[in-house]
């Protein structure tokens, strides 16, 4: 699995980079901490809803950990989405390491 860290994740944004945030947690904990600009799709859901990705953009998946969104990411590259990285530590790491302001939980 291809990963990126929060770091260069947040550098590409900040220099206008095309990059999707599909962001695979659950309504409850999007609630409670999420990133401007994400599209959310549940895990559960991505099987029936992947094909609302673009394959022309690169795709950051974000969940808590990163644990999910590596299955995730895993599944996309099986399915053609060659451009998916798994976000490392996910919401977590970019709560501690960039922006405290994002809840932690």
């Amino acid at each position: 699995m291809t990963e990126i860290s929060v770091q260069d994740l947040k550098r590409r944004r900040d220099a206008g980079e095309p990059v999707v945030l599909l962001d695979v947690r659950e309504p409850d904990e999007i609630a409670t901490a999420k990133l401007d600009g994400a599209t959310f799709i549940p895990m559960r859901e991505i099987p029936a809803r992947f094909g609302e990705l673009p394959h022309d953009t690169p795709i950051a998946v974000l969940c808590h950990s990163g644990g999910r969104s590596g299955r995730v990411t895993d599944f996309l590259h099986a399915n053609g989405y060659t451009n998916a990285v798994n976000v490392a530590g996910g919401i977590d790491a970019w709560s501690a390491t960039i922006d405290p302001s994002v809840p932690r939980y």
